[in-house]
């Protein structure tokens, strides 16, 4: 067996009390002894300590973190049962087990190689809920990896995980907070991802490093002579662009690095009251506007209403010599240190200035988007990753109350944000007094009051709505509840009407009936009654014709299944004389059937028909929504059907949406076209006017599809409508 590299306990309490250098009372010397002891006694690499130290270095310097990140770092490379959990939490804190903990479950889950697009994803995300200094300590590990990754030989290994660092941590690096620790991690990943690109930037920054220093030390000179002639205490320094930050303006530009100017900004940190804070910023920012003009469209104003992650800064983009744009940050110390370090540096100032951050809202949603065990892995990581990212609206309460949401933002995201119960009823809202649908997409100061309906309920369709992660969990869960609800419900139903009817109920004839009727599970069965999509007559006159089978009332017949199904069982004894016949599958006429009220079919529309529970058909269009359903859960009772003949007296309701310009006399120029039109009556209509538009609903009869189509193209013709679809 290969004898371990292992450190001398000496080259041990050196590197421990070389980290008090980093942290003024980090480890005591009983903690140092014992650590020292604790890692020689259990024959620790010493490859893999050095490493640990490393990440340490990096917890202390560019995060921020103290005495139990650490330890927990250091105590992580150590097997779980070999560690007293009760002795580490008397001596360093509850804390330090809390982290060790969820060190240890990622830790697993890499050890298998696990991919993070899978349902790992989300048992990495417990780990952060539980305590958010885990994916802290994450972060350092992944970033003294990536600066130590030209180490690995396996260039594949190398590319995977340069590109997790790109996907996940630079973009949750940034979510908590950690500006530079994100920058230089997507720098990183391109080195390794995309070397030529990199290079190539690298090099062009390099060869014109003389002439923007020296750029930056025009622009800073008088500016400075000016502030420090009013009495002002800061630091100035100019800052290069990350090389990532000017990869993405080539991407979006469509250009060559010699063509990106700002490739620079100038920073100006205050050291400023807390009380003197927000005044002393936009003093400088007056200076600054009066020596060199601004951008009015550049001006970000992160001081009045912080980002969610903490950050606070007020940035503008100034013409400087040479007329160049020059972007200028104007901030704080105590906003720096939060900039630099995020939450670490967020959680360092709670005390004196919580409010207006955001970042607990951020983490009680990463803990929101895991409550519901059945969560969908997919989605979840799907949803973690919309959030990582926070670009924000703000809009305010009906009583004044700001809130926070994410960029593109509906009504909807809004009613959720304030409680499932209020988006899961949420019918529209009203935006700065003004009637809008729930999808209205939100504006930076809006003032947002929802309207709500008792008997409102969540759809499918919701999800396509929502952009927030709190608004696409509390649907999902609605969803499922309804779903479960919904069986629930078909169950008392059949149960009532079949208690009417003075039928007895067998659970395994209502199984068997299930069964044969296409259904996987009673329970779909149940909810299909539920939703209203079976014929409870139907139901009950497949369940009786079962019941004299099993009783032996009837002789050499079966009731069969849909995918039974043949020709010969289909007989009417009444013979349809009307011309507009169906024929049903191999050239049947006269068959008994119904035209869905889903779809409305109409004569000539391409058309299927789907065996009921009774044994009936039911015509369907095939562009039905519910057609790619039906065909693929049930293709063994779709059968085909045609439309035979000519259509003569028979006249179908269909319902046309359109859309157009509020004009005056449009709706009316509208209707009086239709009236004109012979055979076509107009049965209804309704119309919601919004910002100059109209959106009405008109139902129609018709003969058939010709017509119809005749008709539509009559009403694009009027001036001012802009859409007409068929529903």
């Amino acid at each position: 067996m290969e004898e371990k590299n292992v450190f001398d306990r000496q080259s041990v309490v050196d590197s421990l009390r070389e980290l008090n250098d980093f942290h003024t009372d980090l480890l005591s010397d009983q903690h140092i002894v014992f650590l020292a002891d604790f890692l020689i006694s259990n024959n620790v690499d010493a490859e893999i300590l050095s490493q640990r130290l490393g990440v340490a270095h990096v917890v202390l310097q560019e995060i921020g973190l103290a005495r139990s990140a650490v330890v927990s770092i250091l105590l992580s490379i150590i097997p779980q049962d070999s560690i007293d959990k009760k002795q580490i939490s008397v001596l360093f804190g509850d804390s330090v087990v809390v982290i060790l903990d969820g060190l240890s479950r990622v830790g697993e889950l890499y050890g298998k190689g696990a991919s993070l697009e899978t349902e790992n994803f989300r048992k990495l995300l417990l780990s952060i809920a539980e305590d958010v200094r885990v994916v802290l300590i994450l972060l350092a590990e992944r970033l003294f990896t990536m600066r130590h990754l030209q180490d690995e030989p396996d260039e594949e290994k190398r590319t995977a995980v340069a590109r997790e660092a790109a996907f996940l941590y630079a973009p949750l690096a940034h979510r908590l907070g950690l500006y530079a620790v994100k920058t230089e991690l997507e720098d990183l990943s391109l080195k390794f991802t995309n070397y030529t690109i990199y290079k190539d930037i690298a090099h062009k920054l390099n060869e014109t490093k003389r002439a923007r220093d020296a750029y930056i030390e025009s622009f800073i000179g008088p500016l400075k002579e000016k502030l420090e002639g009013l009495g002002f205490h800061f630091t100035i320094k100019g800052r290069t662009k990350s090389i990532h930050s000017i990869y993405n303006k080539m991407l979006k530009q469509n250009t060559s690095v010699d063509h990106i100017y700002d490739l620079f900004a100038i920073r100006i940190i205050l050291d400023s009251e807390l009380e003197n804070e927000k005044s002393e910023c936009w003093q400088v920012y007056s200076i600054i506007a009066d020596m060199y003009q601004p951008n009015p469209k550049r001006l970000r104003d992160w001081l009045s209403v912080p980002k969610s992650n903490g950050y606070e800064s007020l940035h503008t983009t100034v013409l400087g010599p040479q007329n160049k744009w020059v972007e200028v940050q104007i901030r704080t110390r105590r906003m720096d240190e939060i900039a630099e370090k995020g939450i670490a540096a967020h959680w360092r100032y709670k005390g004196i200035k919580s409010e207006g951050s955001g970042m607990d809202d951020f983490l009680k949603n990463v803990r929101e988007i895991l409550e519901n065990p059945d969560a969908n892995a997919a989605e979840v990581m799907s949803d973690f990753k919309l959030d990582l990212y926070d670009q924000e609206v703000f809009v305010f309460t009906p009583t004044g109350e700001l809130r926070q949401l994410r960029k593109g933002a509906t009504i909807l995201d809004f009613a959720y944000s304030i409680h499932s119960g209020v988006g899961n009823k949420c019918v529209g809202g009203r935006i700065n007094g003004k009637n809008m649908p729930f999808k209205y997409v939100l504006q930076n100061g809006d003032q947002v009051e929802v309207l709500t309906s008792s008997t409102q309920k969540p759809n499918p369709a919701w999800l396509n709505i929502v952009t927030t992660t709190r608004a696409k969990s509390k649907i999902r869960q609605a969803l499922r509840e309804i779903e479960h609800s919904g069986a629930q419900e078909g169950k008392e139903m059949i149960e009532r009407r079949f208690k009417n009817w003075k039928i007895d109920i067998e659970d395994g004839r209502i199984s068997r009936l299930a069964y044969k009727s296409g259904y996987k599970t009673v329970s779909d069965f149940y909810q299909a009654i539920g939703q209203g999509t079976i014929d409870l007559l139907e139901v009950r006159d497949a369940y009786l014709e079962l019941e004299r089978h099993d009783n032996g009332e009837i002789i050499n017949t079966d009731i069969r299944s849909a995918g039974e199904f043949v020709q010969s069982e289909i007989v009417s004894p009444d013979e349809k004389t009307k011309s507009d016949v169906l024929v049903i599958d191999k050239d049947l006429k006269g068959i008994d059937y119904k035209l869905a009220k889903c779809c409305n079919p109409i004569y000539g529309d391409r058309v299927f028909g789907f065996v009921s529970v009774s044994g009936g058909i039911k015509v369907h269009r095939a562009d039905c929504p519910n057609a790619v359903q039906m065909r693929e859960r049930y293709p063994y009772r779709v059968v085909e059907a045609r439309w035979s003949g000519k259509s003569v007296g028979s006249q179908y309701p269909i319902t046309l949406e359109v859309v157009g310009q509020d004009d005056i006399g449009i709706v009316s120029n509208i209707t009086s076209l239709i009236n004109k039109e012979n055979g076509v009556l107009l049965r209804s209509i309704s119309i919601d006017s919004n910002d100059g538009l109209f959106n009405g609903h008109l139902t129609l009869l018709v003969s058939e599809l010709s017509q119809l189509n005749s008709v539509v193209k009559k009403i694009k013709g009027v001036k001012g409508v802009k859409t007409v679809a068929r529903q």
